[in-house]
């Protein structure tokens, strides 16, 4: 957190008086995993004296010091409508994935700026020294950088994509450097390579030829006066990203790219008496069971629910699985259920021996960071990637969300709980 915060202190120190230093966020999605990262970094730069302003779904409960929110009132309710079950998207191609993040990005883009608290911040006559937008399909954003006249940054929730590495000029062989929505690591074979490449240029030809000119529409529709959406997509000061070599492949960046992944990581605390009483008394160990906060458990099809269940049944571990629900019919003895866990205090708890996870970047970062090995089923966005670089790693294996079967689950959690 350190290196990060002198980072963005030196993009525009150089420029501006320290002691009126104001910062605007836009952080637009309705995400959990999202908005941890974005409040880990703005919270930091309000305690240490700069004045921030976040555009944001999340109210917060208490006054912050320094912190002030322009409300995204209803995006949450907004998103889930938008979203299709996410269990259900694992089956569609490479193509539809593309187009319809893409189109969702342009939706979501759209709902932000048209939004009546956004219109009437607009309308005000506030002023910024420096603009952290997030970077997730939403390029007409640039336009905040534009009306303020503030240096942009930029924070990546995955680390160097497409979507960051193009504006900065960055380098991105695809004979090493897999799209983050296919089941690729860095170590590709031929035909891996090959399809990796004809997916890249397909992505990068629809982006330029399609979703970038529909931002540039947004863009001047909220920022008339603003130069094309080139002009301010390629002059981006600073790009922070959400990964680190021991998560992702090492990969060419340009100087202005700065990996800061594993900053949302907090010192654990104690835990709840009745988590903490029951995995000191787990004699055999547990396994951590969480599918992250965007998907939920209590979705799964009963199909591989069933598959599951049959499965944690016959471990001798105690089982710690993170449940949206009150009840969960068919669940084993050594299965305790739960709606919400403090995830990073449990993984820093000395008997876990096994995470199951959906390989989310965020889980990835902290199983790393607490030394704890996975079973990967992931099910949408970089997740194939994630668990993907855990085998290659060799602090995982993955398990086909489409095809899982108690053999193959079973396989899985036997390899990592008993080969050293």
């Amino acid at each position: 957190m350190r290196i990060l915060i002198v980072t963005l202190f030196f993009a525009v120190s150089v420029i501006y008086s320290v002691n009126s230093f104001r910062i605007l966020g836009v952080f637009h999605m309705a995400a959990h995993s999202h908005h941890r990262l974005s409040d880990t970094i703005l919270k930091e730069l309000a305690a240490r004296g700069y004045e921030v302003t976040v555009i944001t779904p999340y109210t917060e409960k208490k006054p912050v010091k320094n912190f002030k929110q322009v409300i995204l009132t209803g995006a949450l309710e907004e998103l889930e409508k938008s979203i299709p079950d996410l269990f259900e998207v694992t089956s569609a191609n490479i193509i539809e994935l593309i187009v319809s993040n893409d189109m969702l990005g342009l939706q979501l883009t759209e709902n932000t700026l048209n939004h009546t608290n956004v219109q009437k911040f607009l309308k005000s006559n506030e002023h910024f020294d420096l603009v952290i937008v997030e970077q997730f399909l939403n390029e007409a954003f640039r336009g905040f950088c534009h009306k303020f006249k503030a240096p942009c940054v930029v924070l990546s929730t995955v680390g160097g994509s497409r979507w960051t590495n193009q504006q900065m000029g960055n380098s991105e062989p695809p004979s090493y450097v897999p799209d983050m929505y296919l089941n690729l690591s860095s170590k590709m074979s031929f035909c891996e390579r090959l399809y990796n490449s004809l997916v890249y240029l397909g992505a990068t030809l629809f982006t330029h030829l399609y979703m970038f000119p529909k931002q540039n529409e947004i863009l001047h529709r909220y920022f008339p006066d603003a130069p094309h959406l080139y002009d301010l997509y390629y002059n981006t000061s600073l790009i922070l990203l959400n990964s680190h070599v021991s998560t992702n492949a090492a990969v060419p960046y340009m100087p202005n790219m700065v990996e800061i992944g594993g900053f949302h990581i907090k010192p654990p605390k104690k835990l709840p008496d009745y988590l903490q009483d029951y995995l000191d008394n787990a004699k055999e160990g547990f396994i951590y069971f969480s599918l992250g906060s965007i998907l939920e458990s209590k979705n799964l099809p009963k199909e591989k629910r069933d598959v599951i269940l049959k499965v944690l049944s016959k471990l001798k571990q105690k089982v710690l699985w993170k449940w949206e629900d009150e009840t969960l019919s068919g669940k084993p003895s050594n299965v305790k259920i739960s709606k919400w866990l403090p995830q990073q205090d449990i993984l820093a708890h000395p008997n876990i021996k096994l995470f199951i996870t959906h390989g989310g970047l965020l889980s990835t970062i902290e199983t790393i960071y607490h030394g704890v090995p996975i079973v990967g089923i992931p099910v949408f966005g970089d997740q194939r990637m994630n668990v993907a670089n855990a085998e290659i790693a060799g602090y995982g294996i993955g398990v086909s969300y489409q095809t899982l079967t108690e053999k193959a689950l079973s396989s899985a959690l036997d390899e990592v709980l008993n080969n050293p």
